[in-house]
C-alpha cells in the first residue's frame, strides 16, 4: 500500500513529533487502520516534505515522529493564476481540484454578468475553507508541496484590471484561429467564463487589460472542463509537462 501522504500546518524538523487531529487523525485512524510504527508522509504546503513513523495514537489524534526532510521538485516554475467564473452544484469544485493537480498556483473565484448567484457574507469564509480544503487534498493525493491560495470572490472587472502576469489569456470560442505562443514566459492568468460563456463586452473588457483571446480547438468547452484543456496545454508548452 502507498504511504499515506497529509498536509500539516505545523512545522517539520527532524526529531520533532506533529500532533495531528481533526479529519488527517480520522483518515489515518479510522479509514487507514493506521498502527504505532507505521509510516507516513506529511507536507507544510511551502515546499517541504517530511518521512514520519507513527508513536502514538488516541481517540481523536494521532503523534507521528519525523524521520527525515526533503524539498520535493513537484511544482511548476510556471506561475498560473486561474481567474475561473463560479458555477452552481460541484462543477467548481471539481474545476479546482483538477486545476491543482494540473499545477495551478493561484485561483481567483470570478463574478461575471452571466454567473446568476452569489456567495452571502455570512457564508463567505465556510465557502473559502471548502475550497481550500478541496485544493490541500488534490495537493496531497498529487504529491505536491505547496498549496494554491484560494482567493475571495471578486468580479471579472476588478480581476482583469489588477492581475499582472507575462503571458494573460481569455478562452474565448469566436476566436479565429489560436493565440500566438511566445517565448517561456514566468507567469500566466487565464480567464474563463462560467457556463453561458462571456459576453462581447467582457472580452472586451479583458482585452483592454491586455488578455489575449485564446480559443481551444473548434468545439464549445463546458465551464469545468475548460480548466482542465488549458491548463494541460500551457503545462505542455511552457509548464512542467513540456518534456
Amino acid at each position: 500500500m502507498r504511504t499515506p501522504r497529509l498536509f500539516s500546518d505545523q512545522p517539520l524538523l527532524v526529531g520533532t513529533e506533529v500532533v495531528l487531529e481533526g479529519s488527517a487523525a480520522q483518515y489515518l485512524g479510522k479509514v487507514l487502520r493506521a498502527r504505532v510504527g507505521d509510516s507516513v508522509i506529511l507536507f507544510d504546503g511551502q515546499g517541504q516534505q517530511g518521512t514520519a513513523t507513527i508513536k502514538a495514537i488516541a481517540k481523536h489524534s494521532i503523534c507521528a515522529q519525523l524521520d527525515t526532510i526533503t524539498t520535493p521538485q513537484t511544482e511548476s516554475s510556471l506561475q498560473t493564476h486561474l481567474g475561473l467564473c463560479l458555477s452552481k452544484g460541484d462543477r467548481f469544485d471539481w474545476a479546482i481540484q483538477k486545476a491543482t493537480e494540473l499545477g495551478v498556483g493561484s485561483i481567483s473565484p470570478l463574478y461575471s454578468t452571466r454567473v446568476d448567484f452569489t456567495v452571502p457574507p455570512e457564508r463567505l469564509a465556510k465557502r473559502l475553507s471548502h475550497w481550500q480544503h478541496i485544493v490541500t487534498s488534490a495537493c496531497e493525493q498529487s504529491g505536491r508541496v505547496r498549496i494554491p491560495t484560494v482567493n475571495a470572490p471578486t468580479s471579472l472587472t476588478h480581476w482583469v484590471s489588477e492581475t499582472l502576469a507575462d503571458v494573460k489569456l481569455v478562452l474565448h470560442c469566436d476566436v479565429h484561429g489560436t493565440s500566438p505562443l511566445a517565448a517561456k514566459p514566468q507567469s500566466v492568468a487565464l480567464l474563463i467564463g462560467p457556463e453561458g460563456g462571456l459576453t462581447d463586452e467582457e472580452v472586451a473588457t479583458a482585452e483592454r487589460h491586455h488578455f489575449q483571446p485564446w480559443q481551444l480547438g473548434p468545439r464549445i468547452l463546458r465551464t469545468e472542463t475548460a480548466p482542465v484543456v488549458a491548463l494541460s496545454v500551457i503545462g505542455a508548452q511552457w509548464g512542467d509537462m513540456a518534456q
